[in-house]
């Protein structure tokens, strides 16, 4: 159950951090920097089984 959830909020927090929505071209790399670190922090977890 909580791995489907996580799965559809990072796949929410993917499509919010392209840059092809107008609002959002001024925001430069922010959006992906900070969802690429979130990605990377959920890997090491689940490599190491904390999920």
């Amino acid at each position: 159950m909580l791995g489907t959830i996580l799965i559809v909020v990072i796949l929410l927090l993917l499509l919010g951090a392209l840059p092809t929505w107008p609002h959002s071209r001024q925001w430069g790399y922010l959006p992906s920097g900070g969802l690429g670190t979130i990605l990377l922090i959920l890997l090491i977890l689940i490599l190491f089984g904390r999920i």
